[in-house]
């Protein structure tokens, strides 16, 4: 699977639930895991592969992969941090972002099965972060305005000058010479 880029819609869009906990969500699953490690990231948000589902994968510093299909955030700690975060959708992009230094999450795991976690430090910054993820939030949202332009701004531009580099790349292969 690919990890999709800003600028791609389906980051944008509010996910829907998950209808039923099959083989085809746990397949999906696995490859999200391999998707986590191959990228060295340490959580991934169905619809950062494509999938416009409420499912996200985390492999934090403990190395445990927990699922979590239809989360809910039930609870959040009144104490704020502030933290640097990064995102695979946005890479070599990092920036501090404030969230609350503790969170209780329901969810179904990759059996269907319900739990509760309460979580704090790391875990609880990344279940925040791909929970956004199901609502089209991406982290810089979180940054302050001028932050987000210049992320949202650059990443348009370097689309835009892909996007001229593949057609040029297409003409000069259908006229076998190249233009200009």
């Amino acid at each position: 699977m690919k990890v999709l880029r800003l600028g791609d819609l389906i980051l944008r869009r509010q996910a829907e639930a998950v209808q039923e906990v099959n083989d085809e969500i746990r397949a999906l699953i696995a490859d999200m895991f391999v998707d986590l490690d191959r990228e060295r990231g340490i959580g991934l948000a169905a619809p950062q592969v494509g999938k416009s589902i409420r499912l996200f994968v985390i492999k934090v510093d403990d190395n445990i992969e927990r699922v979590f299909i239809n989360p809910q955030i039930i609870g959040t700690s009144q104490e704020m941090v502030l933290y640097e975060e990064g995102c695979l959708s946005i890479p070599k992009v990092w920036e501090k972002i404030l969230r609350p230094s503790g969170v209780t999450v329901q969810a179904l795991n990759e059996r269907g099965r319900p739990f509760t976690l309460e979580a704090d430090g790391l875990l609880a910054r990344v279940i925040q972060h791909e929970y956004d993820h199901l609502n089209g939030i991406l982290f810089i949202d979180r940054a302050k305005p001028e932050v987000r332009e210049k992320v949202e701004t650059a990443f348009a531009e370097k689309a835009r000058k892909e996007a001229e580099w593949a057609a040029a790349k297409q003409e000069t292969e259908k006229t076998g010479r190249k233009k200009g």
